[in-house]
């Protein structure tokens, strides 16, 4: 089937793709894309024995340091329900340690281990292996998150 397209005014143009075409939708190429970049990261982690999600929140406290929970969920794009389970994932495996907030008592800082802050170096290849893997070049990659980001940030602006 093919759709018309309609210019401003209401008047049909030449047939173009139709809109609810599987092809032509963003959500299929980004989630898709989503799941094929997990799983080609997903061996370069597990000599590490981490997930996908629980090397984030490595690279999040390796970056940021201390982080209250809520705010290691903000910075995984994660509500606070979820983020918690990951962290007692980390802490179980004597990565990460929660602690209580000196400054707010109902809040949990979550902070590296000297195991977790000794992974980094282990895990420090990751990125460029990636690209390596993926067989594209650090500009490609670069465009593509920054492209990634754009939707993110529009996606969070539309609520």
């Amino acid at each position: 089937m093919t759709a018309v397209t309609q210019e401003s005014d209401g008047t049909a143009d030449e047939p173009g793709e139709d809109p609810l075409a599987l092809e032509a939708q963003v959500c299929l190429a980004l989630s898709a894309a989503a799941r094929a970049l997990v799983g080609t990261y997903r061996t370069l982690l597990e000599p590490l024995g981490l997930t996908h999600p629980q090397y984030l929140a490595m690279l999040a406290l390796w970056q940021d340091g201390p982080l209250s929970l809520a705010g290691l969920a903000s910075r995984l794009h994660l509500e606070p329900a979820t983020a918690s389970p990951l962290v007692k994932r980390l802490e179980a495996r004597g990565l990460v340690a929660r602690r209580p907030d000196e400054h707010d008592e109902r809040a949990l800082v979550i902070e590296l281990t000297p195991a977790g802050v000794a992974m980094r170096e282990r895990a420090v290849g990751i990125p460029a292996a990636m690209v390596q893997r993926l067989e594209l070049d650090v500009a490609d990659v670069a465009h593509v998150r920054d492209a990634a980001q754009l939707m993110l940030d529009a996606c969070e602006r539309a609520g």
